[in-house]
């Protein structure tokens, strides 16, 4: 037992103590393992001397293969999750990478005095075990320990056993803790790395290649969001992290490279919440020779794809809500999908004043400045996203919130662009790609407006983008997802944090 079990039993056992009494106080806790830390090094048994251990075997394979490796001598390497001293003999829990087996430990077996090193043993310390495979009694498969080393000693203890660590917000912010007392969360992080691999073994076989590209920009181009802002000492000038890496991956589009992708960190100084980060992953693919369709079908194709490969089914639950990730997926217009939802017809309006009469006869605010396009994009946020629960695209969104997008040849208005929708929320945002340098170099200065009003999302101007532009960009069409927001989908998982290892947190002060 830990302390923390062992002065609980003494609890029940002696009902007539007060709690403070006999609750252990964690000072005290903390003292005792420094003190068995310092004898140790005193006996010249330092664990942290230790350098290595020659690990033959992990818990599952050894349970998997028990018939094969029954009698067989094994060495593994873990923490200890429990122990029960019993006099001459006592049981252990061992937790490695893989899973968790009981150690069988008896004096007669170790030596009387390596028995007497072990008994002190804390709950959470990492030993290196050598002993036989063997079944109790009982039809556990153990092992018979004949030599159990303290490789690194815990000088903290563990969460009380039957309690665990419940707190969400302790539980990202000591995610090490989480990971050993909750081994379920692993699992979520195993099935993250197997999607990340199955995208990019998906987009290898159809010749796309991985590229890297800066993550300090002088421009923060490639969306709509606020940037972090740091500063280059050497160059003394402001630096943006990285809001999007599209702006250099359609540069390399120009330079003829036909089809590319990126997946790493994108960085955007704006609020948190169960779907947004600061620093989140992404995937950004770029294709020469096709358009928005095509990226439609590389979309339903993929994901599907690497659900199937990592959970071997495309039919999932989230939250309760049977999914459908299996080919074909639904299609709408952003109009069409406001007419649906809302009941409102944005085609029988020419005008910004018609559009916004229109918008707010549904209760839709509509701010003082805003222009048809604009007016159609918020009334499809309010009254639209909420209803998209099976995988739905979103097609032709208005040029207004659409930068860089190719326009419609026999509708202007509207741009070759679409957003992904499953769950409620946005999965994927791809374009025909804007390759007209002169219409970029216009929606960009109309971006500038905006950002001279105060709108610190808007683009920048990027006159290395538009000369590149210049040079020749051939029909491209761009995709990009949101790699955090697939695992959640995958794993499901109800907030954001629980798919990052390392979540970003407000500092405890």
């Amino acid at each position: 037992m830990s302390e923390m079990q062992n002065q609980n039993k003494n609890q029940n056992q002696n009902p007539n103590k007060k709690n403070n009494q006999a609750e252990p106080d964690l000072n005290e806790i903390l003292k005792i393992r420094r003190e068995k830390l310092k004898n140790l090094q005193d006996e010249n048994e330092n664990p942290f001397n230790i350098t290595k251990f020659d690990q033959e075997e992990h818990t599952q394979n050894v349970i998997d293969n028990f018939d094969e490796m029954e009698g067989k001598t094994v060495k593994l390497a873990g923490r200890l999750m429990s122990k029960r001293v019993m006099g001459k003999a006592s049981f252990a829990d061992l937790r490695d990478r893989d899973g968790k087996i009981q150690l069988y430990v008896k004096r007669d077996e170790m030596g009387e005095e390596p028995y007497k090193k072990f008994k002190k043993f804390d709950i959470g310390d990492i030993v290196g075990v050598t002993g036989e495979v063997f079944k109790t009694q009982k039809g556990e498969i153990s092992i018979k320990t004949t030599e159990i080393i303290l490789l690194s000693k815990s000088l903290q203890p563990l969460p009380e056993k039957f309690h665990g660590l419940k707190d969400q917000d302790l539980r990202y912010r000591q995610r090490y803790v989480d990971l050993i007392v909750n081994p379920e969360v692993k699992k979520t992080f195993e099935i993250r790395s197997k999607v990340i691999t199955a995208i990019r073994n998906y987009l290898n076989k159809r010749d796309y290649m991985e590229v890297e590209t800066p993550i300090l920009n002088t421009i923060p181009g490639g969306a709509a969001a606020r940037p972090f802002i740091t500063h280059h000492n050497t160059l003394d000038i402001d630096m943006y992290l990285r809001i999007a890496p599209e702006l250099y991956l359609k540069r390399l589009i120009v330079g003829g490279f036909e089809k590319v992708y990126e997946m790493g960190r994108l960085f955007r100084n704006e609020g948190m919440s169960v779907k947004h980060n600061p620093e989140f992953t992404s995937i950004e693919i770029y294709e020469a020779y096709t358009d928005y369709e095509g990226m439609m079908k590389l979309t339903e194709d993929m994901i599907s794809t690497v659900a199937q490969e990592v959970l071997g089914t495309t039919k999932i639950t989230y939250q309760g809500e049977e999914i459908d990730l299996s080919p074909s997926w639904c299609r709408m217009t952003m109009i069409e999908s406001i007419k649906k939802y809302a009941g409102i017809d944005f085609t029988q309006t020419t005008t910004d004043a018609e559009a916004k009469a229109l918008a707010e006869s549904v209760g839709i605010e509509v701010e003082d400045g805003m222009v048809r396009g604009e007016i159609i994009n918020l009334a499809f946020e309010e009254k639209v996203e909420e209803n998209l629960v099976q995988p739905t695209f979103i097609t032709e969104y208005p040029v207004e919130v659409s930068p860089l997008a190719k326009r419609f040849k026999d509708n202007p208005a509207f741009t070759e662009r679409f957003e992904v929708f499953i769950t409620r929320r946005e999965f994927g945002n791809a374009f025909s790609e804007l390759n007209d340098p002169i219409d970029q170099r216009e929606r960009f200065l109309k971006q500038v407006e905006k950002r001279e009003k105060g709108d610190d999302e808007a683009n920048m101007m990027d006159e290395d983008f538009v000369l590149a532009l210049e040079y020749g960009l051939p029909p491209t069409g761009g995709l990009g997802i949101g790699i955090d927001r697939l695992v959640m989908l995958l794993t499901d998982s109800s907030s954001i944090r629980d798919v990052l290892l390392f979540p970003t947190m407000k500092p405890i002060e």
